[in-house]
């Protein structure tokens, strides 16, 4: 804990620039990396609170990462906008934010809705990335001790290494995620599929719990391509292959395995459980219309088989490949046909 009134030794100095550094470089988890800086936030500044906010993009909206010092239940459910607050003015701004003990601003009254505490003092510093504001660290009432430059400074070293270790942490899962993903669908590709049937099928062994995998091949899908072209092809093949995850469970996996085919991977799941979850979302699935972007409105079906874990086979090879006998077997009888063991 570093002391306003004792700096430390320039030694000390290093040795903490060296353990921090080192901490945050030796892991690309992000959430590691977080718990590694509230480690180090909690050691430097004495406070009643600790947080770290990470930035939703997407809704433009921050939500609390990680924090320490009580009700980081009812933080995990708090967002706070761009803009709002002494964090969202933080993140908006890209700059520090200090309020000193008692200080008057009116940011305090909606910063912290979830925290049944008076806020007399902040310190909120931006994770500021390459391009972009990645989140805030936070820091809830600090004493007055604890708001010396040489602290303030310390923080923001901490700051600038922890946004590396973020943004470095988030580019290796882009790059994973790149690795797995099918490009014209965005589901999971079939490399992924072996991946996580392996896991599965050597839980499936140890526990005795079941899983199941339906097998589907979009019903004469070359007949799209040929009337429509590839493009129009490709754009149904996204369409029905995110219809196919909208109507699956939360647990459960969605794949592309290839062409027109799609695979479903549902854990924890018999063969009659397998069959009536595939027998309503192919129902759902046949009921839906796909409008494509400047072109005509199309429906799809598909033949379906489906395999268990373990009473079909215990490897890739044989719940795979009864899935998939199954399919061809009903391939015959005409569209929109399920069969199941």
């Amino acid at each position: 804990m570093i002391d306003a009134q004792e700096k430390p030794a320039p030694i000390d100095d290093l040795l903490v620039f060296h353990k921090l550094a080192r901490s945050l470089t030796s892991s690309f988890d992000l959430d590691t990396i977080l718990r590694t800086i509230l480690e180090h936030m909690e050691r430097l500044i004495q406070a009643e609170l600790w947080t770290l906010l990470m930035l939703d993009e997407t809704s433009q909206e921050l939500y609390y990462a990680i924090a320490a010092g009580g009700n980081e239940e009812a933080l995990r459910e708090l967002r706070v906008k761009v803009g709002e607050g002494v964090a969202g003015w933080v993140a908006e701004h890209g700059e520090t934010l200090i309020v000193p003990d008692e200080g008057e601003d009116d940011r305090l009254s909606i910063a912290h809705r979830a925290v049944p505490r008076k806020i007399r003092s902040v310190i909120a510093m931006p994770l500021r990335g390459r391009t972009r504001v990645q989140g805030v660290i936070e820091i809830l009432n600090p004493t007055q001790e604890q708001l010396s430059d040489y602290t303030i400074a310390f923080l923001h070293i901490l700051a600038d290494h922890a946004a590396i270790a973020i943004e470095n942490a988030r580019d290796v899962a882009r790059i994973q995620e790149l690795t797995i993903t099918d490009d014209t669908t965005g589901l999971y590709n079939m490399r992924h599929l072996y991946e996580v049937l392996t896991r599965e099928l050597q839980r499936c062994a140890q526990t005795g719990e079941p899983v199941s995998l339906a097998f589907l091949d979009l019903d004469r899908f070359k007949r799209v391509n040929d009337v429509h072209g590839h493009l129009i092809g490709s754009e149904l093949l996204a369409l029905a292959g995110q219809r196919i995850h909208t109507l699956s469970r939360p647990q459960d996996l969605c794949f592309r395995y290839g062409g027109d085919e799609f695979v479903i991977l549902m854990p924890g799941t018999t063969a009659g459980e397998a069959f009536a979850l595939v027998e309503t979302l192919h129902r759902q699935l046949v009921e839906t219309t796909f409008q494509i972007k400047n072109g005509p409105a199309l429906t799809v079906s598909a033949k379906v088989g489906i395999a268990t874990a373990p009473r079909d086979g215990d490897s890739i090879h044989a719940v795979i490949g009864t899935a998939d006998s199954r399919m061809y077997e009903v391939k015959g009888e005409g569209r929109g046909r399920i069969r199941g063991g």
